[in-house]
């Protein structure tokens, strides 16, 4: 077989969109094991040292933060996840396509 640059960077580009789908694909699975069936319990995100003239935050309130903080999290990972599919998938399905094509 001949080398040629041309299938080298279709295959180059199809290995990198499948890559880059099937990490987003085990981002969203490893974000749903964690939060649906093993429960993994959040980090405390917030402490806050009282400093002088400052008024006390209560524990509900931090609780509050900690819980906003952690949905916030989950909503940032899924859209990273989501995205890296959404762009990913496009790009293998088309050099893989192209591949098959020209064979």
């Amino acid at each position: 077989m001949k080398f040629n640059l041309r299938l080298l960077y279709l295959y180059l580009f199809s290995f990198v969109g499948l890559l880059v789908t099937i990490i987003g694909s085990i981002q969203i699975v490893d974000l749903v094991l964690k939060t649906y069936i093993f429960k993994v319990s959040a980090p405390q995100y917030y402490s806050y040292p009282v400093m002088e003239g400052e008024q006390k935050i209560s524990k509900e309130e931090i609780d509050t933060r900690n819980r906003q903080q952690e949905s916030d999290d989950i909503k940032r990972q899924m859209s990273n996840s989501l995205a890296m599919i959404l762009v990913g998938t496009p790009v293998y399905l088309y050099h893989w396509k192209t591949i098959k094509k020209e064979k």
